[in-house]
Order: structure tokens, then sequence, then C-alpha cells
């Protein structure tokens, strides 16, 4: 990425450089002192990733400051910046403030005296620690807190914190809206990996510390990057993201030893296969020491997986697990595991039910270093979904979040969705698994069960273009992912700001501005598209614009079941499909009762007519209208509010988001249009305050 200096605006952003930009307001009073600080830096280790760590904060000084500081490996006689791991403190004999136990990849950022001096104290657990604690620092001086205010201690609250990526080799990427891949080109795996690097600055500075280069469906070719074949190259993407505290993970096909070897089965308890797999994996080891793990997609969408042979998910990931288990290695198994041949006529049959009938009663059989990726629901990564029940139910086993940074249903980088406020929602949720107080993010984090592992996944939204999210305002997601996946604790508001600042700098109109678009945003999407936590009603395939019956009488189970007399899926147990009883109480009764089930998922558990009247007193159809028609006119306004900032945004980056808003405008009318003439040619109804709908 450039270096920046603090010059004039259009010099100064660049989307490329996203929130890495390290611009600070000189005249801001405490500046002065961060000044006198940085000119020295004391650092006490040479290790790769400490010199990555110390690289970026010389990069910040000179790109805030102007100058080039210097460093010592020994204790100096004037102000400076300290550097080093809990031992290397201990032994100069440094005393804290304030007395703390630092866990893993966590960091304290302290202002001490010392021999007379003040310093900046920047002390890690380990190497990563030091990292992030860098990272904080550098953060905090771009959003101007005094160093009173950046003094922290912290660790991070999820163990593993990855990005998954939908790469194919070809160099296409599935549900991929900003280009190209940035790992793989024309069957090859690319060779410059200067652009990786800068990724891998970007993660780490959000304090990712995983990343799946390859996509869940893994197809011919990829199902050889377990092999000498490809083996070398990967190495050399593992190298470059470790140097900024990143593991390199795999995706896998459950098929490899026959598409692989032509072994004759894949079956997870047959000998010739589980020896097959463990000397894959001494293999992956042999070239990448620090090699994460495996990401599995089984027995899903016409994956192979070990149903095929009679056995269940719980032999099928231990297996495997039982192969890395000697170099610490862990298997991610997905829980998106349900039929895409139903039959669209059973009624009785609900695709929401699926994850939880297939790995509930396997609580307890999986090994230790086996970890589940639950989707946030129980679904596919809808605007509105009650969160997954699988969470609450599986005590005995290590469990991950995932969640979708990619925009395939919420405007896929076209439209602006900023995603956080419903990543919060998702984590804070009171799920009940152990009476009140389960909060989503405590079963993930691994410390309402006292599981080892836990953490939060989530799929990746970047690819080559310029701005690396197609979208500049998508970027905002990415961070913020990073961001909560570290501290769910932090809020939305927080994360937002941060990146506004950190992107577009601190003047107060660009801040309220851009704040007031991302947190309405993901609010006016739900307006325009679907009603009342329905989902879906779009295209088939690449799942982009209006289609109310796209899907309604295919196999894939994503029904809306509308007709001339009301909308909506019975999930009850009292007459419909019994997903509700997949709920702890007292949730259960809560979604169970109409009288009681939240509006906003009211068509996801209850069929009602078309007149039924909600607590506003709307009936639901004049619901559909009104929203239709107000999503539209948010989105105009979003629109304003970013023209609105033309001379304070550098030319590229206002024009190609404005271009984003052109869109959506246009899309928003679509999805209003659209939505709103089918169900008024399905009711008759009326809109009650006469506005165009389309007979």
């Amino acid at each position: 990425m450039s270096d920046l200096k603090n010059t004039e605006i259009n010099e100064t952003y660049s989307m490329y450089d996203c929130w890495l930009k390290y611009r600070v307001d000189l005249s801001l009073e405490f500046i002065e002192e961060y000044r006198k600080l940085c000119r020295y830096i004391v650092v006490y280790e040479n290790q790769r990733l400490i010199t990555s760590a110390l690289n970026e904060l010389k990069t910040a000084i000179r790109n805030i400051f102007g100058f080039e500081p210097e460093v010592y490996n020994k204790s100096i006689d004037a102000p400076h910046i300290l550097i080093g791991t809990t031992e290397d403190i201990e032994e100069v004999g440094v005393e804290l403030r304030i007395e703390c136990k630092l866990g893993r990849e966590g960091y304290i950022v302290q202002h001490i005296q010392k021999d007379n001096h003040q310093v900046l104290l920047i002390m890690g657990n380990d190497e990563r620690g030091i990292l992030y604690g860098i990272f904080h620092l550098i953060r905090s001086i771009c959003i101007g807190k005094c160093i009173k205010d950046t003094e922290i201690i912290e660790t991070p609250k999820n163990k593993f914190r990855i990005i998954n990526h939908w790469d194919n080799i070809s160099g296409d990427i599935e549900r991929g809206y900003s280009g190209k891949s940035i790992f793989f080109e024309n069957n090859r795996i690319i060779k410059d990996v200067s652009r990786i690097k800068d990724y891998a600055r970007l993660l780490a500075s959000v304090g990712i510390n995983g990343v799946v280069i390859n996509n869940v469906n893994v197809h011919k070719y990829e199902t050889r990057f377990i092999t000498d074949d490809y083996l070398p190259d990967i190495a050399r993407i593992a190298d470059v993201f470790r140097e900024y505290g990143v593991q390199l993970f795999l995706s896998i096909n459950f098929a490899a030893p026959i598409e692989i070897d032509g072994l004759p089965t894949a079956d997870p308890l047959n000998e010739d296969v589980r020896k097959w797999w463990k000397k894959a994996v001494e293999r992956v080891y042999k070239y990448i020491p620090d090699f994460g793990g495996f990401l599995v997609k089984a027995d899903s969408e016409y994956r192979p997986g070990p149903y095929t042979y009679g056995r269940n998910h719980a032999e099928g990931a231990n297996m495997l697990a039982e192969a890395l288990k000697p170099f610490n290695g862990i298997v991610i198994w997905r829980c998106f595991v349900y039929d895409c041949q139903l039959d669209w006529r059973d009624r009785s049959k609900d695709r929401a039910k699926a994850a939880y009938e297939n790995f509930k009663p396997l609580d307890g059989q999986f090994m230790d270093n086996v970890i589940l990726q639950v989707k946030h629901g129980p679904m596919d990564f809808q605007i509105r979904e009650p969160i997954s029940p699988l969470f609450a139910a599986m005590e005995k086993t290590n469990q991950m979040m995932e969640f979708q940074i990619t925009q395939e249903y919420t405007g896929q980088q076209k439209h602006l969705c900023y995603l956080v406020p419903m990543w919060k929602e998702c984590l804070d949720f009171d799920i009940y698994a152990k009476g009140e107080g389960s909060y989503v993010s405590k079963i993930v984090d691994g410390t309402l069960f006292g599981r080892e592992y836990g953490g939060i996944a989530a799929v990746s939204n970047i690819g080559d273009s310029k701005c690396w999210t197609g979208h500049p305002l998508a970027q905002a997601n990415l961070y913020g992912f990073g961001r909560l996946a570290w501290n769910s604790e932090l809020t939305s508001e927080e994360i937002a700001e941060e990146w506004i600042k950190l992107t577009f700098g601190s003047d107060k109109e660009v801040v309220d501005t851009i704040m007031s678009m991302l947190l309405e945003s993901a609010s006016a999407y739900e307006k325009y598209t679907v009603p009342l936590g329905i989902g879906w009603m779009v295209n088939p395939g690449h799942h982009y614009g209006p289609n109310v019956d796209g899907y309604e009488y295919s196999p894939w189970g994503t029904y809306h079941y509308a007709d001339f007399r009301g909308i909506g899926v019975d999930r009850t147990v009292a007459t419909g499909t019994g997903y509700t009883a997949q709920y702890k109480e007292p949730l259960y009764k809560m979604y169970e009762s109409i009288e009681t089930c939240p509006e906003e998922l009211l068509l996801f558990f209850h069929h009602v007519p078309y007149t039924y009247e909600l607590k506003s007193g709307k009936t639901v159809i004049q619901h559909i209208y009104d929203t239709h028609f107000e999503g539209v006119e948010q989105v105009k306004k979003m629109r304003e509010k970013w023209a609105s900032l033309q001379e304070k945004i550098d030319k590229e980056t206002f024009e190609l988001t404005l271009s984003k808003f052109d869109i959506q405008v246009k899309d928003a009318r679509e999805w209003r249009d659209v939505v709103n003439t089918y169900f008024y040619r399905r009711t008759g109804i009326k809109d009650i305050h006469g506005r165009k709908i389309y007979e």
C-alpha cells in the first residue's frame, strides 16, 4: 500500500488503502505528546512477526508525522515507545501501573514512567499480541484518541477469527461481487504475492488470525491442493500470511482419496482411507508447518460426504481430526446440511429443521479438535432470520458462528447494506441454552459450555477490484467483521465511527453523514425487499433482484406459500412443521404463539391472512405496501446524503460510490414495484394511500 502523507484530500484518499491510510489532523492538542514518544522505538526482539509489527508502526509514524523513527534494541535515555513480549518486559524490570494477566494474543498499551522519561509501552503475551497492540495504538491515534484513552488491556474474545474465501482456481469467486480472486488466475496460483501481503495487513489490523483461501465447493483442480502439485505455491501464500499472524486453512474434498489416488472408497471408517488422509496431512505440514486445518462442506448441495457410506458426520469429521491432531490442526465442519431435493407439494418438510436434525443427535461424539461451523440462521444468510437453534443444542461440541460478509442476498455490493447491526443482534441474542443469560456470543467463544475451541468465521467480500470490495462503503463490513470477531461487545456505532474516521478522516459532517447512512442501510434494504422475515423472493441461481415466486416451486425448500388468502410458513408444533420445538423455553412458546412471535419474524413462523392486523394497526398487506415505498425513499435520501459530501471526498471514491447509489435507487424501485404488484394482483386489496401500484 502506498506511503501516504498528510496532504490535500484528493492525494490522500485511496480506495485501495482502505482504513490503513494513517492520516491524522495534526492540529489536535494531544498530537505533540505522541510526536515526542514516536521519535524513538525500543524493541528487544526481531522475530518475523514482531518485525512486521515494527514496520507497520514505522510506516504509520512516517505517514502521520513525516519523519523516520530511530529504532534501538536496548534502553535509551529519552521518551520512547517500548515494544516487547511479557517476558521481555519482565527482564528489563518495567513496572506496570496496573497488574494484568494477558491471555493468548492479548496485549497491553500503557503510558508509564521509566528512568525519568515518559514511555508508551506496547506489551504482548506473544508475537501476535504485539502486532495487535501496535495496530490498536495506530488506530487510536488516527481516530483522535489522546494517550490516556489509548491505554488498554485486551485479549480477543474468540480464539479463531477466520475469513472463508469461496475462490476457485479459475480466478472466479462463487458469490463474489468484487472482481476476480487475488489468489488464483487461469487455473494457476498467482505468482505475484504483493497484493496478498496488502490483504494480510488489512486482516491483521482488525485481528483476523485465519484464512481459508479456496471455495468450500471443492472442484477438480482444487481437490489436488493437498498434493505436491500445488503445495509449494500454496506454501508461498501461507508464508505471506504468516508475516501478519494469519494462519492458512484449506477447504478439502471429502472424496479426495478417490479422485486423487483412485481408492475405491472414501468411507471414513475404512483403514486404507484413514491412512491416506494421515499421509496427506503429513505432506501438508511438511510444506506449511503452521497449517491451520481443513474446512469441510460434506453431504450438502451434491458435495460428497460420510452419508454416502452410511456413516454420520461425527465419524467423517473425526477421521480428519485424528489425522490433524498430532500437528495441532483443527477440522471446521460446516453444518449447512439439508435435502435440496424437497417436494414443494409436501408442506410437512422444512429446510429450516435440517441442521438441528442432522447434528443434535451427535452432540458429544466429535473429537475435541473439531469445530462445527453454524450459519447464524437456519436458512441461508437472509436479511432477517431467527438465530439457529443448533447453537443451544450442542453443549458438548465446539461451535463457531458463520456470517456472510459478501452480500449474496443483501445487494451484492451494488447496494449499501451495513451488516454489523445484524451480526450484533445474532451474537447478543439470549438463546437460553443454560437459562437466562445464554448469549450466543458466549456459546461461540466457548465460555458458556466450557469448550476449548470456538470462534467466528465469515465469507469474504473481497476481490481484485481497486477498492477490494466493489463498493467502497462495503469495506465497512469487512472492517466490522474483524472488529466484532475480536470483541463482540463493541457496538455497531463504535465500529462504524472507527471505520469512517480511519477511511475518510474526522470531519464531523463526513462522520455524521456516513454514520447515519450505514446505520439505516440494512433496515432500508429489508423494507424494499422481503417483508416480516419471509426471505428469498430473488431470481434463482444468481440471487439478484426480485422474483417473488423464483424458488416457490423448486426443490430448494425456500418457500413463502403465498396465495390469494395469505402468506407465510407455519412452523408451529400445533399446526405446522414443528420447527419451533427446536428452541428451548421460553423461545419455543414465544415463536409458537402468533400473539408473542416478534413481528419482524412473523411470516417465518406463521402463515397469516393478508388482513391480519399487526401491533401497529396495519394489516400485513398494508405493511408490505408501506415498507416497500418507505425503503425506496430511504435509499433516495442516502444518495442525497452521499451527494452532499462531494467536496469532502476524493473524486474517484465519490463518483464510484455515487454510481452504486444510482444502481441501488433503480433496483429499490424495481423491488418495490415487483413485490407490491405481485401482492396486489394476488389479493386485489388496494393501497389505502392510493399510491401507484401496477395492475
